[in-house]
């Protein structure tokens, strides 16, 4: 058995849209409305319901025992909290959160908190969103109101999950709320919402908060298809335009030179503000990482940046997404070498397949060895160096799978959305052993 380093975190992860449902208790956010435009989401599935987690929350909590989980990792939702995208708090919604965290308290489960995972008020919306400078102060003052309000109950806080999501797929794709497809508002959204983690972060350190605070971003490892000078350029650019445009800010204080060339027939960035790189830049405790499959690139002319994408020859998910989990120790040792060796935790990490239940069961073998592989790339990681310091699965539900709706299951807990039944997988039972061994049986790599 190969053995993680002691006192090593090991939890589960969720989102507040994708599972709490109470739409009736909450203002409405981008996702709702996204929600109603057809098309947008398969079969026209929204998360009025969701999982129901909102009146649940004691049997997941208990389940959560039961499987021995010892951290839960969940978002907080920013319309329950300012319904109406104002100043005047929702104490419904806080009291909510309060029962949750007095519920992990007595099961002995400790909360890592995450401040924004895509669901901005409709409202706020309404005045620019992501695009609006404004939006940096309502974050942070949204953000005081919680710190306020359950400081002495967190101690882990995560300002904003995956940015380049909330930016590119929200703002330059259009696959995701608000569903614009414009370069220069992702390229604006997305410095908005680094600088206001910057200036959380900021606050956070002059008033002497107690606990750690960080971000978790979304980064593949991206190689080149093949030998091609081309491809490699192609590689390159797509690193920037994935990884690069969100660590280094953060972590060097400056937009990466390459992709600031590559952007600059969109946009003459004269929305960062003498400052915002230095805000941004505020120290962390810790980097979260979102980590799910690879990139291979060729040159491809026409397509967005000029790069193309082939497959690598590994096996797939249900999401089509390849299966590669050195492409996870490759990251985590880059970023130990070119980014001065941060704390890192493995915030998300997982897989959809078409599970189904026989005889009670769910037999998810599939999920259990992409779980080991990349259990196994991560101790890789640490033997190599990185200071990976926690992993969190994707995730503890099956959930509202954003624009794929309830067709894709992540779940280590098989959830039946029309009863709301639910049923461990058994990779919970086995991702349970994990935890209690602190370790995982070696295995013959496929990859």
């Amino acid at each position: 058995m190969r053995k993680f380093p002691e006192h090593f975190v090991w939890g589960t992860a969720t989102s507040s849209f994708q599972i709490e449902g109470g739409r009736d208790t909450r203002g409405e956010s981008i996702w709702d409305q996204f929600c109603k435009n057809p098309g947008k989401v398969l079969n026209g599935d929204h998360g009025e319901v969701a999982c129901d987690h909102i009146n649940r929350y004691p049997e997941d909590i208990q389940l959560m025992k039961d499987l021995d989980v010892p951290w839960y990792r969940f978002s907080i939702s920013w319309s329950r909290i300012f319904p109406d995208g104002d100043r005047v708090v929702n104490e419904e919604g806080l009291a909510f959160y309060d029962r949750l965290l007095t519920e992990l308290e007595a099961k002995g489960i400790k909360p890592a908190v995450t401040l924004y995972h895509w669901d901005l008020p409709q409202a706020l919306q309404d005045r620019g969103g992501w695009m609006n400078r404004e939006i940096v102060e309502e974050f942070a003052h949204y953000c005081e109101v919680l710190f306020d309000r359950f400081g002495d109950r967190v101690s882990n806080w995560i300002t904003h999950n995956e940015p380049w999501v909330v930016s590119w797929l929200g703002h330059g794709s259009g696959e995701h709320a608000p569903g614009y497809r414009d370069i220069p508002a992702f390229l604006k959204a997305a410095h908005h919402v680094l600088l206001s983690h910057g200036k959380v972060v900021e606050q956070f350190r002059a008033k002497q908060r107690k606990g750690e605070i960080g971000i978790t971003l979304n980064l593949n490892s991206s190689y080149a298809a093949d030998e091609q000078p081309s491809s490699k350029e192609a590689a390159v650019r797509w690193d920037g335009f994935l990884n690069r445009w969100f660590l280094d800010p953060v972590f060097k204080g400056s937009y990466p030179a390459d992709m600031l060339e590559h952007y600059s027939v969109y946009t003459d960035f004269s929305f960062i503000k003498e400052g915002d790189l230095e805000a941004i830049a505020a120290p962390v405790d810790f980097l979260g990482i979102n980590y799910y499959s690879i990139s291979y690139l060729n040159h491809q002319p026409g397509a967005w940046l000029d790069a193309g994408h082939e497959g690598g020859g590994h096996r797939r998910t249900a999401m089509g997404w390849e299966v590669y989990a050195k492409g996870l120790s490759d990251l985590l040792i880059r970023l130990k070498e070119e980014y001065n060796n941060p704390v890192l935790y493995v915030t998300e990490n997982g897989a959809a397949y078409d599970d189904e239940v026989t005889d009670g069961k769910v037999v998810d073998s599939d999920r259990i060895q992409y779980l080991q592989e990349h259990l196994d790339a991560c101790l890789d990681a640490i033997e190599a160096g990185a200071d990976l310091r926690g992993y969190f699965a994707w995730s503890f539900l099956d959930n509202f799978e954003w624009a794929f709706g309830y067709s894709k299951r992540f779940g280590l807990v098989y959830v039946d959305f029309e009863t709301q039944e639910r049923i461990p997988k058994e990779s919970a039972k086995w991702f349970q052993q994990v935890i209690q061994n602190n370790g995982v049986e070696v295995q013959v790599k496929t990859n």
